[in-house]
């Protein structure tokens, strides 16, 4: 599937193919640090995939809990998390940050990971009163 995005400034955009089977949902706890939220959405794919234009991203590399360390791509200006990429020999292993996809309504994530660090009311957001907007 072609996609394209962009930070929310508008100064990092890109266009990617990817397989929409590989959408995720990520709970752990460096991903609800990162985020600000519960957990993260990412679409996994090939570094090769992404096209980038405009500025380039800043970045910020981290060891997770699994001894991997990640390597975060985000808009210097704005802050938008955009992608993540492994090191070394998972230098290829990219991820796209779901919010940052303009066709995000249809990546429907497949898997959950890192599920022991979810937050415990997660499950119950449907039993939530709800409105269109604010």
């Amino acid at each position: 599937m072609q996609i394209d995005g962009q930070c929310h400034c508008g100064r990092v955009s890109y266009q990617a193919e990817i397989d929409p089977e590989r959408a995720s949902i990520c709970h752990c706890t460096d991903c609800q640090a990162l985020t600000g939220s519960p957990y993260r959405v990412t679409v996994i794919c090939s570094g090769g995939q992404i096209r980038m234009t405009g500025k380039p991203p800043k970045t910020y590399a981290k060891a997770g809990d699994n001894g991997r360390t990640r390597v975060q791509h985000f808009c210097a200006d704005c802050g938008s998390p955009l992608f993540t990429s492994g090191e070394g020999d998972a230098s290829d292993d990219w991820g796209i940050r779901w919010g940052s996809i303009r066709q995000r309504d249809k990546l429907k994530p497949r898997r959950q990971i890192w599920c022991r660090s979810a937050a415990p009311w997660i499950n119950e957001l449907a039993k939530l009163p709800g409105q269109p907007t604010e």
